[in-house]
């Protein structure tokens, strides 16, 4: 009898099993080596590019700032002293005059009638007094014959006295209208600059007029007046009681460029009670007329030098939780956190007075990013490495090609 065949089926669920096994196990090892090799970048960062520069001995220059105005040395409004009408202008409005020049003409017809009437009564009153004169000595010679009375000759005498009197009565009346002719011509009290003039020709100019005729102003040598703390004294009397000379500069008003240089010549002699500050002058030649009455400047006034001063950029100067420091650049491409005791700043240079030496390099742009130990790479330094690495690969390309 056949006995049955019996036939066993294999199950392929575990070979199929397998592969999936073996591809979450990949995933599953990628995903941990991803996040290891993430976690490694985010421990160590890399170097960060900063600015930097080396720290110098020089010889630096300490300014006190302040707003001022450019003040005439004198200001003059020339008035007639006689009344009469204008018929002559000798200046040209904006120009330069010198003492004693012509600048107007009063119509002078006037004074030289007077003058000549002055003239006339004193040729007459010298006149009479000649004949007086004259007859005293007659009277004396006949008191001495015993001819006529004493009485008579004191009479004379009195009359020769008497005219005496007048005449220099006369003499004065001349020389006064000497003088109101000679102030029928305007001239220039002092050399300077005239404005606009104030009347025209034609009118009749009067010695009350508020105006005048024209104003003068005298700016060569020109004055600057300026103000500064009652707290800054202390840095410019020595100096002014040694009568030593202390430079100024004044710039415009965009402090843009410098116009002139002068010395201080004054200091006013109280300080103000409502803004607490001193007045203070300086004198210029203004040979160029670079200063203009009125004109609103930037003065900037030395003080002192200081010889040698150890200076940095003030862009390289911090202030944090420390005090003020700086990054100091270590010779292994590190920073240190540096506390210094800065000194007077001038312009983008700041003096220190201790915490760092001259040749020391500090961080000066890139300092945000940084702190205590952080490793750095300076902008100027990089670029100095990548081209010697450039020039290396040069040179090993020649010399593979010449081989």
């Amino acid at each position: 009898m056949t006995q049955p065949t019996v036939q066993h089926k294999t199950s392929k669920k575990p070979l199929i099993l397998i592969p999936l096994i073996l591809i979450v196990a990949g995933l599953i090892w990628w995903r941990l080596a991803s996040v290891s090799a993430d976690a490694g970048q985010r421990g160590k960062q890399p170097p960060a590019v900063v600015g930097a520069a080396v720290a110098t001995r020089q010889d630096m220059a300490i300014y006190l700032t302040a707003l001022g105005t450019v003040t005439p040395n004198n200001t003059v409004t020339v008035h007639s002293l006689v009344n009469g009408q204008l018929m002559k202008l000798g200046f040209v409005e904006g120009q330069e005059v010198k003492t004693g020049q012509l600048l107007a003409q009063i119509d002078p017809r006037p004074f030289e009638v007077a003058l000549t009437q002055a003239q006339g009564q004193l040729a007459h009153d010298q006149a009479l007094l000649n004949n007086a004169q004259t007859d005293l000595a007659r009277y004396r010679s006949l008191l001495a014959q015993n001819s006529i009375p004493e009485q008579q000759v004191t009479t004379q005498e009195a009359l020769v006295k008497q005219y005496q009197g007048t005449v220099m009565m006369d003499q004065g009346s001349v020389a006064n209208a000497k003088l109101q002719l000679s102030y029928s011509r305007i001239t220039a009290p002092l050399s300077g600059r005239v404005g606009l003039k104030q009347v025209d020709l034609g009118n009749i100019v009067h010695s009350s007029d508020t105006n005048g005729v024209v104003v003068i102003t005298q700016m060569k040598p020109a004055t600057v007046v300026f103000s500064i703390p009652e707290d800054d004294l202390g840095q410019v009397l020595p100096s002014m009681k040694t009568h030593q000379a202390m430079p100024v500069e004044v710039w415009d008003r965009g402090n843009q460029h410098l116009l002139t240089k002068g010395e201080l010549t004054a200091a006013d002699n109280l300080v103000s009670s409502t803004t607490g500050t001193v007045n203070l002058k300086a004198t210029f030649k203004n040979e160029d007329d670079a200063l203009f009455p009125n004109q609103f400047v930037n003065v900037r006034l030395c003080t002192t030098i200081q010889k040698q001063a150890v200076v940095i950029p003030l862009a390289a100067m911090q202030r944090g939780q420390p005090g003020t420091f700086v990054y100091l650049i270590q010779p292994d491409n590190t920073v240190a956190l540096r506390v210094i005791v800065a000194g007077p700043a001038e312009g983008d240079q700041l003096i220190v007075t201790s915490g760092i030496a001259a040749g020391d390099r500090v961080v000066t742009d890139g300092i945000d990013r940084l702190h205590n130990g952080s490793h750095v790479i300076v902008a100027g330094a990089q670029g100095k490495a990548g081209a010697a690495q450039g020039q290396q690969g040069q040179h090993h390309r020649r010399k593979a090609a010449s081989a």
